[in-house]
């Protein structure tokens, strides 16, 4: 196995919530390469999860962000401008829909609802890719985290769904701006993993089983599994690599009929 060294490496991990999210599970491996953190949190009550991930690196920036507001953002990145003067990596594992939209049909999503999904899910990520552009070294990334229900439907996904699909336009479209730089932009599409965003989805516990049942793996994947997928599509391993969306679900994506023959 080849080692995938970071040290001096700087990255700013936005949307961490506790240690079973996908975002810290992309940020620990960040962490055990070699690379020095930064972390965005929106609202007070998170503070006390991160800084209890953080507490072996005390002096780690920790950021509160309403990524709606994009004065925060652009306060949080001048400020990164002035203590690190660059940024290698930028990790957004940031996704939200009022439970409403996903509770009904999705033909019954609000106005109100959808904009504050595709806001917080999709354009967070042009924002925050906007604001780090100028700190970004010639052979930075940007990783964010989608899922399935970008291309097919998952019943309850809804809103999300669509908020995942701009999302993974979004990364093909900013991978074409930022390339011309050097900065790669890719995406994640996890399977299924027990955190608290996920355990918010209605039947989320039946979709969890029936993934694992269907999957060619035979099984579900787990945090560490995308964790490592987050670091390599970082890491000067996946150089080539940009525009992206990648699997790590044990390849359930692959099926079609999924009735045992």
């Amino acid at each position: 196995m080849i080692p995938i060294e970071l040290t001096g490496k700087r990255a700013l991990v936005m949307g961490v919530t506790n240690a079973r999210s996908l975002g810290w599970a992309i940020a620990d491996k960040l962490q055990r390469a070699g690379a020095e953190l930064a972390f965005s949190y929106q609202g007070e009550r998170l503070r006390g999860e991160l800084e209890k991930l953080t507490r072996d690196r005390p002096q780690t920036p920790l950021y509160q962000v309403d990524v709606t507001r994009e004065e925060e953002l652009r306060g949080m990145f001048d400020d990164l401008g002035a203590r690190w003067g660059s940024l290698d990596y930028l990790v957004h594992a940031i996704a939200f829909a009022p439970r409403p939209a996903l509770d009904g049909r999705y033909v019954e999503t609000t106005r109100d609802d959808w904009l504050l999904a595709l806001e917080i899910s999709a354009y967070s990520l042009v924002a925050a890719a906007r604001e780090a552009e100028p700190l970004l070294a010639g052979d930075g990334a940007i990783v964010t985290l989608s899922y399935y229900a970008a291309e097919k439907v998952v019943p309850k996904y809804n809103v999300m769904g669509v908020a995942k699909s701009a999302l993974e336009a979004s990364v093909r479209y900013l991978a074409y701006d930022l390339g011309k730089k050097g900065v790669r932009v890719n995406a994640v599409s996890a399977g299924p993993v027990r955190t608290v965003a996920a355990r918010s989805i209605p039947g989320f516990v039946s979709m969890y089983k029936r993934v694992g049942e269907v999957s060619p793996l035979g099984r579900n994947v787990t945090q560490d599994e995308v964790g490592n997928l987050g670091l390599f599509l970082l890491s000067p391993l996946a150089a080539g690599i940009t525009g992206e969306t990648v699997y790590v679900d044990g390849g359930y994506h692959v099926m079609g009929m999924t009735m045992d023959l």
